[in-house]
């Protein structure tokens, strides 16, 4: 009998591809997890309850609510700026300057700051000469106006608005292009640029809007939390101007 010819049958190389793509799949699942891991995150970095008095607790008090539309919103409807809402002579803008610069420099009426040094601006961490009617130098709400607007302040009396307008306790002097950058925006859209700055930013921005009873969107909480869970003993300010300006005169200085 004539033999049958011999079939060779081919080596099933294919079989090793699926160990090969579990093996590496197994490896990449890892590295993700690992690379998840490294994210920042607020249960990640939070382990304990946030302490009283702290800006981080308060963060946790806040109405969450959805931005409401800009609609109606114009600069006058908190009032004529830098209104003398403590009765003291002399315009807002001036009390904040005089009391924030260093090396201060007064006109013969006690109230116009002509000049002085901010140093450091707490915006960029650079020193800033501020020199009337050539100024570099802002007077910034921390919580934006037409923020608050969006955020409760169009159901406010009148003098509610005027009083958050002029509150000391929402007032910061800052290099002013920086500011001008930032806009209308709330902590899930800016922060300052000097990192050291922005826990004491975020709480200012906290204390505010807790003073006021104005809400804040779920990212903006989430970002306030994440930035307060790297100073968690960060203090929540406290003090400014009562909530409803009963006394106004008008704005004293150029505004320059």
């Amino acid at each position: 009998m004539t033999p049958l010819p011999s079939v060779r049958r081919p080596h099933r190389r294919y079989r090793a591809a699926p160990l090969l793509t579990l093996v590496l799949a197994g490896s990449l699942a890892l590295t993700g997890c690992e690379a998840l891991d490294d994210l920042p995150g607020p249960s990640a970095t939070r382990t304990a309850p946030a302490a009283d008095g702290t800006a981080l607790q308060a963060v946790e008090g806040l109405t969450v609510k959805g931005r409401a539309p800009k609609t109606g919103y114009e600069r006058e409807e908190f009032g004529s700026a830098w209104a003398d809402t403590d009765r003291n002579g002399c315009g807002t803008r001036d009390d904040v300057l005089a009391e924030q610069l260093s090396r201060v420099a007064r006109d013969a009426d006690g109230c116009k700051v002509l000049s002085g040094v901010l140093d450091p601006d707490p915006y960029t961490g650079t020193r800033i000469a501020f020199e009337r009617g050539r100024s570099k130098v802002d007077i910034d709400h921390l919580v934006a106006l037409s923020d608050a607007w969006q955020k409760g302040a169009r159901q406010w009396s009148a003098g509610k608005r005027r009083a958050f307008a002029n509150d000391v306790l929402n007032l910061v002097a800052a290099d002013s292009s920086t500011n001008r950058r930032k806009g209308d925006g709330d902590t899930a859209t800016w922060l300052p640029p000097n990192k050291a700055y922005r826990c004491a930013y975020v709480a200012g921005q906290v204390s505010v809007k807790r003073k006021y009873g104005l809400w804040v969107t779920a990212a903006e909480r989430t970002a306030m939390t994440e930035v307060l869970s790297g100073c968690p003993d960060q203090k929540l300010p406290a003090g400014g101007a009562p909530t409803e300006a009963v006394w106004i005169l008008g704005p004293c200085g150029d505004g320059g």
